[in-house]
């Protein structure tokens, strides 16, 4: 009797320890198992960095006007290097050459002649003339839309461009409109079907506008 009872306990504790052998302590994992690794994410896409705007591209053939702002840059004299825009007289002032003619020549052209009238200060000076800013290139819109008047033209603008810049109004007569063009002293009209231009149709109506146009939405 005494024997069955020691037995049996001896049998209780050998279950209870191989229990409590299986429950691991928090932190603690059982002998030949190895903590599992928490699921990291993947290393995140580097963030591109912000770049400055640029001017709208120009063609070599792109005129200077009034009102455009240049950047004018003299390789390695910053106090020489300046930002200006063009005075209504179509000059700009610059440090020890005062005023130079602008208006009316290419960016390539003024590079030149500001490099040609360095030579009496600099030893082979080096000029750079970019259009940071194109004012003189206006187009002017008027009718049923909701900005009038005169907005800047961007190179290679067209009509239906000039439309989404402008936006209709509810009431605008779409099949009405056309551009209005003065070429030494004559006056021409373009017609203008903007529901055809907007589903691709007859798309030689998508006039390329020059400075000076006017475009009329009825």
């Amino acid at each position: 009797m005494r024997g069955s009872i020691l037995l049996t306990f001896f049998s209780f504790t050998l279950l209870v320890g191989s229990q409590s052998m299986a429950v691991a302590a928090p932190g603690v994992w059982p002998f030949g198992h190895s903590k599992p690794k928490p699921d990291t994410p993947p290393d995140a896409a580097p963030s591109p960095e912000p770049t400055a705007p640029q001017p709208p591209a120009l063609g070599a053939s792109y005129l200077i006007g009034p009102e455009d702002v240049l950047r004018i840059a003299v390789w390695k004299e910053p106090e020489l290097t300046v930002t200006l825009p063009v005075r209504g007289d179509g000059k700009i002032s610059l440090p020890l050459l005062n005023d130079v003619p602008a208006a009316g020549q290419t960016p390539m052209q003024l590079a030149s002649l500001v490099t040609e009238r360095l030579k009496k200060y600099l030893d082979d000076p080096r000029v750079t003339v970019v259009v940071a800013q194109m004012n003189s290139q206006k187009f002017f819109v008027t009718g049923e839309v909701q900005h009038t008047g005169a907005l800047p033209l961007t190179p290679n603008m067209t009509v239906l461009q000039a439309l989404a810049t402008s936006g209709l109004t509810q009431f605008a007569s779409t099949k009405k409109i056309y551009v209005l063009r003065t070429t030494n002293g004559v006056e021409q009209r373009f017609p203008v079907n903007y529901k055809q231009l907007v589903k691709g149709k007859d798309m030689s109506q998508n006039v390329r506008l020059r400075p000076g146009d006017t475009v009329v939405v009825p």
